[in-house]
């Protein structure tokens, strides 16, 4: 059996169990359509550097939209390498672009001690915290005398 015959039944066994599913509404014209593209797909598959060559484009892909430098010059806030707008803290900033802060670093090529948040709004956040007393010990009950 050749390749391309492994090809063909494999693309028709993928295009009736698609046409089993009691959920999948096609038409007779739909058929032909979605066997030629399963065809398609498992050619590309086949090919040997097809996979190989996709994550590189993508790395290539992103450039920043200012420097490190500017993102971090100021301490109010920190410019995003995305789109170069200010954020207090780029953690949900990141979550709407689908990335993590780790993503993000490797993206841009970024140091891991690259901050995720503005150096004025996390000496605001340590303030707060401290003057609700997070992060102290309770106080031990001091024995009554009687």
């Amino acid at each position: 059996m050749t390749e391309m015959t492994k090809t063909i039944e494999l693309a028709t066994e993928l295009t009736v169990a698609w046409l089993e599913n009691a959920n999948t509404r096609a038409t007779s014209a739909d058929v032909p359509a979605f066997l030629q593209t399963m065809h398609d797909t498992l050619l590309k598959l086949e090919e040997p550097n097809a996979a190989q060559a996709e994550p590189e484009e993508k790395a290539e892909k992103h450039a920043p939209a200012v420097s490190v430098r500017k993102s971090l010059a100021s301490p109010e806030y920190i410019l995003s390498m995305i789109d170069g707008k200010p954020y207090r803290t780029l953690r949900r900033h990141l979550s709407g672009h689908g990335l993590t802060p780790e993503q993000y670093r490797e993206r841009y090529n970024l140091k891991a001690d690259y901050p995720m948040v503005a150096p004025t709004y996390s000496e605001s956040r340590r303030a707060m915290a401290k003057t609700i007393g997070l992060g102290r010990k309770p106080r031990k009950a001091q024995p009554s005398d009687q």
